[in-house]
């Protein structure tokens, strides 16, 4: 018996062991485990199903439920507090291979790894690009491109142990920085040192 693979809606590579997706259900299973992820963080407030928890028990993968931790009785939003935890969770390699999800792969998924983008120093406009791409025009939110576009990425602590891709692309920006290089008329490169 052939069994089909159903990746979740709006699933996508934001970077090397780095996904992105809805909320996952169980006909999405087969897919999820050709991932072998260690790590899934969930942004919305909604409740996993029993299907899906079980897997990831057996599977040894690791729900990182921080959705659940910013909802309030006025309802969910999405908070500095819910984008620095998870960029901390996704900039640390002990946690690769990792999803991140919400309920629709859109609202909050999109605005953490658009700030996520703005720790890479992606132009704005290219942030924006990633953003829409994903929530279509009929589901865009000014409000999550708001977020993005004022958000500080000197509040995210990052790891020594951060993943090679994001090593790398600090390390041609500070080569860049160190070379002179302003080909543009931006502001220079911004590099984030690793913590201790």
């Amino acid at each position: 018996m052939e069994t089909t693979l159903s990746p979740p809606e709006n699933f996508g590579i934001v970077e090397p062991l780095v996904y992105r997706s809805s909320t996952i259900t169980p006909e999405n299973l087969p897919f999820i485990v050709q991932l072998r992820l260690k790590t899934v963080v969930h942004l919305s407030p909604d409740i996993t199903q029993r299907a899906v928890l079980e897997f990831f028990e057996e599977h040894g993968i690791e729900l990182m439920h921080l959705g659940m931790k910013s909802w309030r009785p006025s309802g969910w939003q999405i908070s500095e507090e819910l984008v620095k935890n998870s960029l901390e969770i996704i900039l640390d390699s002990r946690y690769h291979p990792v999803l991140i999800t919400c309920t629709s792969g859109v609202h909050q998924t999109g605005t953490v790894v658009g700030c996520l983008r703005r720790l890479q120093d992606w132009c704005f406009t290219s942030t924006l690009g990633e953003l829409r791409t994903y929530a279509s025009n009929a589901r865009a939110r000014y409000v999550n491109e708001t977020f993005v576009e004022y958000f500080d990425p000197d509040l995210v602590s990052l790891p020594l142990d951060a993943p090679f891709w994001f090593k790398n692309q600090q390390a041609w920006l500070e080569r860049d920085r160190k070379e002179g290089d302003r080909n543009s008329k931006s502001k220079p490169y911004q590099v984030y040192k690793l913590s201790n």
